[in-house]
């Protein structure tokens, strides 16, 4: 693996990229799909600040020490600017908080962003594979993933490493629905 690149556990630091990088992605995902001002609300400067809470509060006391936010790195500069670390994506992961579900055992990823500046690059890649791995030592043996039912580059990127639909599905009622569904992967024995 590359010097530049690497995943690693999400500091407090980095919230600020880390909140800026949920916005963009937010924006990439729904943008499209929800009305000017319903996008404003939940990628505006007041989401921010409660985005800018919750990591905090993430990162700085999970609710156990099963619960994590990880981040992907890489080096950006050269050109007549000298390099220097930037945070392409993180994740964020845990017990599975579904009520079918045994947070015992079954896992949830519940955030996989990669700043769509940066997206195709293998950051999202390697967030996953690590998240998979930090499940697998912490002895779960099903992952799980919400994403939205169509139109999603995460669900794409997901079903190409293997992850399925298992089923359940919800719905967000953002000034009109979001159809999303659960998918999951077997991780361990």
């Amino acid at each position: 693996m590359s010097a530049e690149r690497f995943v690693r556990a999400a500091r407090i630091a980095d919230i600020d990229d880390v909140v800026r990088i949920q916005v963009a992605a937010w924006r990439a995902a729904y943008g499209p799909r929800l009305p000017a001002p319903v996008l404003e609300e939940i990628t505006g400067e007041e989401a921010g600040r409660r985005f800018r809470e919750q990591w905090l509060a993430a990162v700085r006391t999970p609710p156990t020490s099963r619960h994590r936010v990880i981040i992907a790195t890489d080096t950006a500069g050269g050109e007549g600017s000298a390099p220097h670390r930037i945070t392409a994506g993180f994740a964020a992961l845990g017990p599975a908080t579904d009520p079918d579900l045994w947070p015992a055992t079954d896992a949830e990823v519940y955030a996989l962003h990669v700043d769509p500046e940066l997206a195709g690059a293998g950051h999202g890649s390697r967030l996953l594979n690590a998240a998979v791995d930090h499940l697998v030592e912490d002895g779960f043996r099903t992952a799980h993933l919400w994403t939205l039912e169509e139109g999603d580059p995460l669900r794409a990127f997901a079903e190409s490493s293997g992850w399925r639909p298992d089923g359940a599905r919800r719905t967000v009622d953002a000034d009109g629905l979001l159809p999303m569904v659960r998918l999951h992967v077997a991780i361990g024995g």
